[in-house]
């Protein structure tokens, strides 16, 4: 039985993704209005009634917007450690289906197993994901996603879980040269972009793909990139020969943009 994935939209516009089974439907993240979204999983021949949950990496609208739009889908569990759940629920008339975990612990939700992970970002209690499907036999192989987006530096606590992936999401945020010549933002916004806490650069993307070592990834998909401060040459002239060199295949998503579903 394969996994779908697929990129909805990623970039600092909004962040989602569908992932499907034969049995279940979640969406990674959902950092659009409920409507916007909606239409992109018409766009994938999907709907909001068709979704079974959400599993969310922290509270910032680029990845939680949909929140505001989910009291016509009460049916839809949201995934969330407590300090996230606590910080939407406060902005919300209405009440989400939260199922809460606790950062770093693991759960179940049918047929997917998710380990969640801490990772160095300016809001709440943010997290990365590991999921996981299947039993590693015959029948049914295990397959694993990681999803890593939204994150300053990358301590050896995230190389550990990623390098278990079959498929890696992981952003390239920014050329930092691109990103200190631009004009359109304050040195203070600069300073949290490229802080500790901020986001990836290229270069630090393509030092954690470098330095993870053991990696069994067989895609790896290179997004949340800057619409002003990086392009899709620059990230490709940065990563591409890396992930080339482990015999990786890789995408670099367009700020804005989506892909077509990958199985796995």
């Amino acid at each position: 039985m394969a996994l779908r994935f697929r990129i909805l939209g990623s970039g600092s516009s909004g962040n989602a993704a569908l992932l499907s089974s034969d049995d279940t439907r979640v969406l990674v993240d959902a950092g659009f209005s409920a409507r916007k979204l909606g239409e992109l999983l018409a766009a994938a021949d999907e709907s909001w009634s068709r979704i079974d949950a959400i599993f969310l990496t922290h509270e910032h609208g680029d990845h939680a917007a949909a929140l505001g739009g989910l009291a016509r889908h009460p049916h839809i569990k949201v995934f969330a450690n407590r300090r996230t759940a606590e910080t939407l629920q406060a902005g919300l008339k209405h009440r989400i289906n939260w199922q809460l975990f606790e950062t770093g612990s693991a759960f179940r939700f049918r047929d997917f197993e998710v380990q969640s992970f801490t990772v160095p970002h300016d809001a709440q209690d943010p997290v990365g994901f590991l999921i996981a499907h299947g039993h590693d036999d015959l029948l049914s192989p295990r397959r694993r996603l990681a999803w890593l987006t939204d994150l300053g530096h990358a301590p050896a606590s995230v190389r550990e879980h990623i390098r278990e992936a079959d498929v890696l999401v992981v952003e390239a945020n920014h050329c930092s040269t691109m990103l200190q010549a631009d004009t359109k933002r304050p040195w203070s916004t600069k300073q949290r972009i490229s802080g500790r806490h901020g986001h990836l650069s290229n270069a630090a993307a393509r030092e954690l793909l470098e330095s993870t070592t053991g990696a069994r990834w067989r895609h790896v998909f290179l997004t949340h990139l800057s619409r002003d401060c990086n392009s899709l040459a620059a990230v490709e002239a940065a990563c591409g020969a890396v992930l080339t060199a482990r015999q990786c295949g890789f995408s670099v998503v367009a700020p804005g943009g989506g892909t077509p579903f990958f199985e796995f």
